[in-house]
């Protein structure tokens, strides 16, 4: 399984969404998520129907982490025009990692 890494420290396991089925169901019907969630390709995402929350970054082509926002169930956001995908972790766990806008992230062990 892939990892999400910032400055050679492994944040959390990453599940990776970039099939046109994956991306449309994200973190849809689940109750929580053991690490995150990378949406790719993706501008903006919504929450509704999710369960709970969820902290949002937004990643451009260099994985450098330009938007970060809590997002509350049943909600729409609004595109980020430089962002190429998202990562989705449960609210909260951006601020155990430190991850900031600004970082830049990597996804290592991707098949």
């Amino acid at each position: 399984m892939p990892w999400l890494v910032h400055d050679d420290k492994v944040l959390a396991t990453l599940e990776v969404a970039d099939s046109v089925r994956g991306r449309a169901r994200g973190l849809l019907g689940r109750t929580g998520i053991d690490g995150a969630i990378l949406v790719a390709p993706a501008r903006s995402i919504h929450t509704v129907r999710m369960r709970f929350a969820i902290d949002v970054a937004y990643l451009d082509r260099e994985q450098r982490v330009v938007r970060v926002v809590t997002m509350q169930p049943n909600r729409l956001g609004l595109p980020v025009w430089k962002a190429r995908s998202v990562i989705e972790a449960e609210a909260g766990s951006f601020e155990r990692w430190g991850l900031h806008v600004g970082d830049r992230v990597e996804i290592r062990g991707a098949p």
